[in-house]
C-alpha cells in the first residue's frame, strides 16, 4: 500500500511572537515494511535557518529559526510512504519470555546492544511493582514471548478506556493506570512500563493511523491520526510492534514516524518561543492510499 500522508500543525499566538527556535520530528523512518519515498515540509513564516540531522535513534530531525515577528506558525510536512507488511513478516514462535529478556544483557551484537537501551526507565516511565504485576498476569513462566505480548495488548485495551478529556502529554502515567483511561499516548507509556518493570526492552512508536468512514460515507480529508504504539524485542524475531490502543499488531493501516524510549524522544514539533502568550493548536492528518502494491 502506498500512501500519501500531509501533516499540518498550526499555532495561533495571542501576542506576537519575535523569535522561535524549534525541532520537528515529522520525516518517516525508511526501513523494510515502511519505504518513504518522498518528503517535503513548508513553514511559514519561513525560516531563517533549517538545520537536518540524525537524532540518536536514528530519528531524520529538522532544526529550523523563524526570526520574524509572527502569531501564527504553520508547518506542513508532506511523505508518500510504502507500506508492506510482508517485508517485515515474523514467524508465529517465540522463546519463553524470561529466556529472552534475561539474554539480553549478555548479547554485545549491534542489535543486542541497541535493544538493551530500551529495558531502562526514561524521563516518562519509571518501572514499578505496580505495574510488573499488571504484566505478570499474561507473562506467566514459560510463557512464549509474543503469546504473552500478545494477551497484554488485549488486556490494556479492555482494561483502559479511551478518554481525550481525561489527560493531556503531561499527564503522568501513575495518574492514567490509576484512573485507566486515556488516549493513544498514555497506553503507550502504560505498556512500556509493564514491559520495563519485568526487564523487557520495549520502545515508544509515533506514527499515523488509516481510520474509515461509515458505510456508505466519504472519506474525510483531514480525518485520519498521528499515533502511537509500542514495540517490544524478542530475542530471535526482533522487534514486535503492537497497539493497545486498538488490539492489533500494526499492519498496512500504520505508517511508522519515528521512535524512542517516550514521547519526549519524539513529540512532531518542539521548541522555546520569545513572546506570543497564550496560544492554540490546531493538527490535522489526512493519509490518503494512492496504490495497492
Amino acid at each position: 500500500m502506498i500512501y500519501k500522508i500531509v501533516h499540518r500543525t498550526t499555532y495561533k499566538y495571542v501576542y506576537p511572537v519575535s523569535f522561535g527556535s524549534h525541532v520537528a520530528c515529522l520525516k518517516p523512518r525508511s526501513f523494510p515494511g515502511n519505504r518513504l519515498l518522498r518528503y517535503e515540509m513548508q513553514v511559514k513564516p519561513g525560516p531563517t535557518s533549517c538545520v537536518e540531522r540524525v537524532d540518536y535513534f536514528g530519528n531524520q530531525l529538522c532544526l529550523f529559526d523563524v526570526r520574524e515577528p509572527h502569531r501564527e506558525l504553520a508547518v506542513e510536512a508532506r511523505s508518500e510512504v510504502v507500506i508492506d507488511p510482508g517485508e517485515r513478516a515474523i514467524g508465529e514462535s517465540s522463546l519463553p519470555w524470561e529466556q529472552s529478556a534475561q539474554a539480553l544483557a549478555n548479547d554485545h551484537s549491534a542489535i543486542g546492544l541497541d535493544a538493551y537501551q530500551f529495558q531502562f526507565e526514561s524521563p516518562r516511565i519509571r518501572a514499578r511493582p505496580e505495574y510488573a504485576a499488571y504484566a505478570l498476569e499474561s507473562f506467566t513462566p514459560g510463557r512464549p514471548m509474543r503469546e504473552a505480548l500478545l494477551d497484554l495488548t488485549t488486556r490494556i485495551y479492555k482494561d483502559f478506556k479511551f478518554d481525550s478529556k481525561v489527560t493531556t502529554v503531561r499527564t503522568p502515567i501513575e495518574v492514567v493506570f490509576k484512573k485507566r483511561r486515556g488516549v493513544c499516548q498514555d497506553f503507550a507509556h502504560i505498556q512500556i512500563a509493564c514491559l520495563r518493570s519485568i526487564h523487557v526492552a520495549a520502545r515508544y512508536v509515533s506514527g499515523y493511523l488509516r481510520t474509515y468512514p461509515p458505510p456508505g460515507k466519504p472519506r474525510l480529508v483531514g480525518a485520519d491520526a498521528s499515533h502511537a504504539w509500542i514495540s517490544a524485542y524478542c530475542r530471535g524475531l526482533g522487534w514486535l510492534d503492537m497497539d493497545p490502543t486498538n488490539n492489533v499488531a500494526p499492519s498496512d493501516g500504520h505508517v511508522t514516524l519515528a521512535w524512542g524510549r517516550d514521547y519526549s524522544d519524539v513529540s512532531p514539533l518542539r521548541g522555546l518561543i520569545v513572546g506570543g502568550g497564550a496560544h492554540t493548536l490546531d493538527v490535522g492528518v489526512d493519509m490518503e492510499p494512492v496504490e495497492t502494491a
